[in-house]
């Protein structure tokens, strides 16, 4: 059943003209919140393009899922209406839904919604409150602006790769599509804020956001570091440029993750270690120091786990006050209590899946007052089309009694 507690974004409409990532997290976000989501897909492709990124899929009665488990990522809480853009039809049901919303989000080509006419000065002409967001690989500005624009792409060209992976080895991506994602978090922001501004003056606004922008933000101390020293950060593995210890170290029967923030820390894990000497050599006495000598000191950790088992030292060092940690797989990791007791995955009817339900990750937002909704699960290709009428008619009425309450 739907939740019915009251979200944040109750009474507020979402046209979703993208699909991969970086837009669908962003929506994805705003239906957790309580906005009404629909999602417009191309009925000529299947569909938003992860509906075949896999497998896995969900199972199905038909067995022929389009239900992919990275569509399920970030497609829950909203509406799928299939609509061709390249057909008069289907920007008219474009254009008559973005008419009545107050966000939309799309992630064409720069030019691409132009050439529809639902471009944001197209669309503002009808509903200049309108806030709309365009997400590109490279912006709509600038010489790369025309380039297509993917996750890795993105963490290529940003920066991110180039400090990702063993000191030795090649550059790495992380292990998610994080530049997408960060992207999705960066349009949400704006799309709130935009948002705000319009319910007070009316007025709308384009809002221009590319992943390699946000992943370029997003270098945070590292990109600092750069800018005050001169000097491109290096990859260092698992090790931090600004903090020694702190990395991954081998232990007796694995590894853990040790992570000394300063220099009273570094004492408490010498005195819990029994290495009286660390903290007495001069090489180490401060974190500045402990930096220019990284390597001896990295050594003399790994010598002192050499002989202890992982939840030994855990034990030790967490009684300590020392942070220190162990390393998950996925599954320990959302199979664990922290993961039980804070929802990390939660269950979500779904007619279409065999099982009935499907499980998905939990948004890490705890509102006291209107808490995340999980009322829909991610559906399958065209399911609202029908119904379109319907779902705008019952936005109408909500977003209409949310005004008399504001009123």
């Amino acid at each position: 059943m739907a939740e019915k507690t009251p979200g944040a974004l109750d009474g507020v409409l979402v046209l979703d003209l993208s699909r991969i990532l970086a837009g669908p997290t962003a929506t994805q976000l705003l239906g957790d919140l309580g906005a009404t989501v629909i999602k417009i897909e191309n009925p000529k492709t299947g569909g938003d393009d992860t509906r075949t990124w896999g497998p896995p899929y969900v199972d199905t009665p038909d067995g022929q899922s389009d239900l992919s488990a990275y569509y399920l990522s970030a497609n829950r809480n909203k509406h799928s209406v299939a609509a061709d853009l390249s057909t008069q039809e289907g920007r008219d049901l474009v254009r008559a839904i973005a008419a009545q919303a107050q966000i939309v989000v799309e992630n064409h080509k720069p030019g691409g919604m132009a050439k529809f006419g639902l471009d944001y000065a197209s669309l503002a002409e009808v509903n200049p409150a309108l806030v709309y967001c365009s997400i590109t690989g490279f912006g709509q500005t600038g010489p790369n602006a025309a380039r297509p624009g993917y996750d890795v792409m993105a963490q290529g060209y940003g920066g991110v790769m180039s400090i990702t992976g063993e000191a030795d080895g090649p550059p790495i991506k992380v292990g998610v599509g994080v530049a997408d994602v960060m992207c999705g978090m960066y349009a949400t922001v704006g799309v709130l804020a935009a948002l705000r501004h319009a319910e007070a003056t009316g007025q709308g606004q384009h809002i221009d956001l590319a992943l390699v922008d946000s992943q370029m933000a997003w270098l945070v101390n590292q990109g600092t570091n750069f800018l005050v020293s001169g000097t491109s950060p290096q990859r260092l593995g698992n090790g931090h440029p600004n903090i020694v210890p702190y990395s991954v170290f081998p232990t007796m029967d694995g590894h853990i993750i040790l992570a000394v923030g300063n220099d009273s820390q570094f004492q408490a894990f010498c005195k819990a270690m029994n290495r009286a000497d660390l903290g007495q050599d001069p090489r180490f006495t401060t974190n500045p120091l402990r930096i220019t000598h990284r390597a001896p000191l990295e050594e003399a950790v790994i010598e002192t786990f050499a002989d202890k088992a992982s939840g030994t030292i855990l034990e030790l060092l967490q009684d300590a006050g020392v942070p220190c940690g162990p390393i998950h797989t996925i599954e320990q990791a959302l199979t664990s209590d922290q993961a039980q007791a804070r929802r990390g995955v939660v269950q979500v009817e779904d007619p279409d899946a065999t099982s009935g339900n499907v499980e998905l990750l939990g948004n890490p937002l705890k509102l006291s007052k209107t808490p995340v909704k999980y009322a829909k699960a991610p559906p399958r290709f065209g399911a609202d089309t029908d119904r379109l009428d319907q779902i705008l008619r019952h936005h109408r009425n909500g977003r209409n009694n949310a005004d008399e309450i504001t009123r």
